[in-house]
């Protein structure tokens, strides 16, 4: 019975799943690849969808404060464009080379014997690719990321796209209530982020949650996250730590070590318990 007791404790960790985002979290903002995804996107729209350059910094700036991600927004907007060809283009052209091997994370990451996933708005070769440049790519049970939420888009047809002018809308007495909504799932989208969650069968209250924007951040409070600031040494409205460096998980959250260094200690007396009455 005092057995059974021990076991059970065990197998009731306070936290048993770990949510990391990828780009900025795992590796440094400082890397620069996210000022080459920012070029990538600016030249996508100029290239791509034929929007008049002038016009690029403000609507790129609108649709990412508005829906999260700038491909979102242009998806809400009215722009029909092939998933796959717009990551290829954003993520496919980046400097690899930038992002560094770190061996300090993966020891981290290897000696936390807890579920841990890769949560990204960013598409599955990406999130391949900046793994396995940090040599992290076997220290993750799967990846959610923006093929897992969103299906591939329907082809445009003839038809040529009515384009919902946001500039205007808010340059007049529009509110943000009253934007077309986008059938981009992301984050950081309530609801996409509690599919994303049922998806990869995780409950919200016994997971943290590590990520580098404020807003997705507070989202992930909003539906019962614990959650980790990244990149900031002080927290903010919805984070509950905030690290400077992924490297300072353990300083900021010891406990998830106590518990894995307490699960060994009950499973070590009882295997000697175990083995000294099978030998008396």
């Amino acid at each position: 019975m005092e057995f059974e007791d021990r076991c059970h404790k065990v197998q009731e960790p306070k936290f048993d799943c770990l949510l990391f985002d990828l780009d900025d979290t795992l590796y440094p903002l400082s890397s620069g690849i996210a000022g080459h995804v920012k070029k990538n996107i600016e030249d996508y729209m100029v290239e791509k969808l034929g929007i008049d350059e002038s016009k690029i910094e403000t609507l790129g700036n609108l649709l990412y404060k508005n829906y999260g991600t700038t491909m979102a927004g242009l998806r809400a907007i009215g722009y029909s464009f092939d998933y796959d060809e717009y990551h290829a283009f954003v993520h496919g052209r980046l400097p690899y080379d930038k992002i560094k091997p770190d061996p300090v994370l993966k020891h981290i990451l290897k000696n936390l014997r807890i579920r841990k996933l890769i949560f990204t708005n960013g598409d599955k070769d990406h999130a391949v690719r900046a793994l396995k440049r940090l040599g992290l790519e076997d220290c993750f049970e799967g990846i959610i990321c923006f093929e897992t939420l969103n299906p591939p888009c329907p082809p445009q047809g003839d038809q040529e796209p009515k384009i919902f002018d946001i500039a205007a809308h808010f340059a007049g007495s529009g509110t943000a209530d009253e934007l077309p909504k986008t059938p981009v799932l992301c984050k950081p989208n309530v609801e996409a982020m509690e599919e994303a969650l049922r998806i990869a069968n995780v409950n919200p209250h016994k997971a943290i949650f590590f990520d580098d924007s404020v807003r997705n951040i507070e989202a992930g409070k909003r539906i019962g996250l614990h959650t980790v600031l990244v990149g900031k040494s002080q927290r903010v409205k919805g984070a509950d730590h905030a690290l400077e460096s992924i490297h300072n998980i353990r300083e900021a959250l010891p406990e998830l070590w106590e518990e894995a260094e307490k699960a060994e200690d009950v499973l070590y007396a009882d295997r000697v318990a175990i083995e000294t009455s099978v030998t008396a």
